[in-house]
Order: C-alpha cells, then structure tokens, then sequence
C-alpha cells in the first residue's frame, strides 16, 4: 500500500539523514517491480533474492516474519545491522547488507511492496536505483558514511 510505502521512505530517510546523504524519493515502476516481486515471494514463501538484483540492475533488501509487520519495524531491523558493520575496515558482508543498502550515498531512489502468505505471513521487498552495495575499490568508504554525533 501507498502508506506501507510513505512507512518505510520515511524511516530510510531518517537512517541517511543521520549519516549525511541524501534522501531517497519512491519511485512508482520500482514500487510496482517490488510489489510485483513480494507478491511471487507470497505465493512461493521463500525468501530469496531476485535476479534483477543478482544482475546489479536495483539493490533489493527482503523481509520476512509471521506476522503482518509495519514498515518501520521492517527498516529498523535492517538498520539494526550497523552494529555489526566496521566503519574502520569497510566493505560488503551478508550481515551488513541490508543497513549498507539502506544508506548508500549513491542511491537515489526506491520502491517497497508487501504481500501476504496463505498462512498470514508478510514478505516485503524494497529495491533501490543505482543499486548499492558496488563491491569496487572506495565504494563502501565513499558511500557508507558513519553515522554524525
């Protein structure tokens, strides 16, 4: 839905006002892609990355629980990464992901779907453009920048 969607923004841009970049905008063809692809999730309920993400076209982060979850619980979870992230010796790890996505300076855009399961679970997909978490030399230093006192 469209407040699910204004939910989440919101909270993404809260994060990277926080770290000093700047924030994103929701993007209508990229709600309609992740609302497509939450929906398949649903259908499936198995949680896995696409294949527009495998090929760099969008970031995408993906949530799950068993419960209709609302969409600033959904951001903060992902953001709860940083805690394990290394501002001192940067770059991608599976559990950082999600938070390196969320406020990654180049990214200027994004869409959020959420679809429920036969079984009352919720399956959420946010997709970014330009994707983040670009493995080149200096990507992450320049890109995911530490939080501001």
């Amino acid at each position: 839905s469209k407040q699910f969607a204004e939910e989440v923004l919101k909270a993404h841009n809260d994060y990277r006002k926080k770290h000093g970049v700047p924030p994103l905008k929701l993007c209508k063809k990229l709600n309609r892609e992740a609302q497509q692809y939450a929906q398949e999730l649903a259908a499936t309920r198995v949680l896995k990355h696409s294949s527009e993400s495998a090929n760099g076209k969008c970031g995408e982060n993906l949530a799950w629980a068993s419960y209709d979850q609302p969409g600033k619980d959904v951001a903060d979870r992902w953001y709860s990464e940083i805690k394990n992230y290394s501002f001192v010796n940067p770059g991608f790890s599976s559990g950082t992901g999600h938070f390196t996505a969320m406020v990654w300076k180049n990214t200027k855009k994004m869409g959020v779907g959420k679809a429920s399961a036969s079984d009352g679970s919720t399956f959420v997909v946010a997709r970014y453009e330009p994707a983040g978490n670009v493995v080149n030399p200096g990507c992450f230093e320049e890109n995911v920048l530490p939080p501001r006192k």
